[in-house]
């Protein structure tokens, strides 16, 4: 309350239009801007087979694009901000919502998801995370994910009640009053929200910024095809590439920022060999280590709880296969 959130801090010293903006446009879907990337797959792919050959670990275009997109919110720290009731606040973690289809069927189960990143991670370290959280929710017996946790006991609930609950969240949101748990489960409160589209062979798409929630950012990836391309000196030649749409809240920062932003995302994707090496940590003294040892303390405690549940859930199912067989 009183301009404090558990997910961000309030931004100060604005700029007179960047104050103003936000009551002017009070709905991030007032004030998406919408803007399409085209991504060469040659450097790409050229970078994953040399990988492939020299470390024995392949990489992935969705992966690949994870790292770019988190090391340029770290690099560009206005991206990872949000307007909440026409304050802006600085985002105080990097996370990336994402949904996962276990079979890629009509009536599939989902289960959307949400990862933390510190955004100075190397690209094998991002994949590692990926994939531990993939293979995480892929597995029948684990269900102990904060977010299909949440949602699952909301859906439970009457609809007169499941309405009543929303309503209060939003209400809760919008004065700053829900608390670090509840916003670490909800995919809806994060620095960016990705769907690869390519895996169920559809092209990018622009996607709606919620209104609910603080999503800043939503990317959608497409499927890879071919397209004519000409040169400087008027040659054309045929390009494998796919196409990346990005619904962006233009409220956060000018569309300079955000050009450069999108350049450098783009300069991680054309040349992914950036990645690999992880960047140093920045020397912090002072009220900042303080903050960041208090902070460090309190993620270990969020994340030994994770796993106490996790392990209690699982021995659960364990046990009831074990009935069973």
């Amino acid at each position: 309350m009183f301009g404090r959130r558990a997910d961000g801090k309030k931004v100060k010293n604005l700029l007179i239009i960047d104050k103003a903006i936000t009551y002017f446009m009070p709905q991030r879907i007032d004030a998406v801007n919408l803007v399409e990337q085209t991504v060469n797959c040659a450097p790409l792919d050229k970078f994953i087979l040399e990988e492939k050959k020299n470390s024995g670990i392949h990489y992935s275009y969705t992966e690949i694009l994870y790292a770019a997109a988190v090391r340029m919110i770290y690099e560009r720290p206005k991206t990872n901000r949000f307007i909440n009731n026409c304050v802006i606040y600085q985002r105080k973690y990097i996370s990336v919502s994402m949904s996962i289809k276990k079979k890629l069927v009509d009536d599939g189960e989902e289960i959307t998801t949400k990862l933390f990143f510190t955004g100075r991670e190397s690209l094998p370290e991002f994949k590692k995370i990926l994939d531990d959280e993939i293979s995480k929710n892929l597995q029948s017996a684990d269900e102990s994910h904060k977010t299909s946790r949440v949602a699952g006991f909301l859906c439970k609930l009457p609809n007169w009640m499941f309405k009543a609950a929303i309503a209060l969240l939003r209400f809760g949101d919008k004065h700053n009053m829900l608390p670090r748990w509840l916003i670490d489960a909800s995919p809806f409160h994060t620095s960016m929200y990705v769907a690869d589209l390519r895996s169920i062979k559809l092209d990018a798409i622009y996607h709606h910024l919620y209104n609910f929630g603080n999503t800043t950012i939503f990317t959608t990836l497409g499927k890879v095809g071919y397209a004519p391309v000409a040169n400087r000196e008027g040659e054309i030649s045929t390009q494998k590439q796919f196409k990346l749409k990005f619904s962006l809240d233009e409220r956060v920062c000018d569309g300079l920022y955000w050009s450069n932003s999108l350049k450098l995302l783009m300069k991680y994707l054309e040349h992914p060999e950036l990645l690999k090496e992880p960047l140093p940590e920045p020397e912090l003294k002072g009220r900042a280590l303080k903050k960041k040892l208090k902070e460090d303390k309190k993620q270990a405690k969020r994340v030994a709880k994770e796993d106490k549940i996790r392990a209690k859930r699982n021995a659960k199912a364990e046990k009831k296969n074990a009935k069973k067989k």
